[in-house]
């Protein structure tokens, strides 16, 4: 093989490689302008009832369920510190961070079975 035909292989191999990082690099851009996301996991026995970002708008967060949100530069919720309790109801509020996983679970520093807490977790 003549060393022009060299040249041109590793040219193109070049040419290929800057391809798949600048691919790459519009990924993670696009993630960056988006603002990227949350995840919140219910890992309680009982629903969640919460609301975000100032909303009155209450919702439920079912047992074992996950939902992924936009994070948009940051979320707040508010969620039910007692979960489910039939004779509490208190919101208790939280500020959620980009490309974080967060999970309700027991808290068990409190006297109270009914009492969570969200936790961040890796994913």
């Amino acid at each position: 093989m003549s060393m022009t035909a060299v040249k041109a292989l590793v040219n193109n191999q070049n040419i290929l490689e800057n391809f798949g990082l600048v691919e790459e690099i519009d990924e993670q851009a696009a993630e960056i302008i988006s603002g990227g996301s949350v995840t919140i996991r219910n890992r309680i026995g009982r629903f969640v009832l919460y609301r975000l970002d100032g909303s009155t708008n209450t919702m439920r967060l079912e047992p074992g369920q996950e939902i992924n949100l936009p994070a948009d530069g940051g979320r707040r919720i508010e969620f039910d510190m007692y979960a489910g309790s039939p004779n509490l109801l208190i919101y208790r509020p939280y500020t959620l961070s980009n490309g974080q996983t967060y999970e309700f679970q027991s808290n068990s520093d409190t006297a109270r079975p009914d009492d969570i807490d969200m936790y961040p977790v890796n994913s």
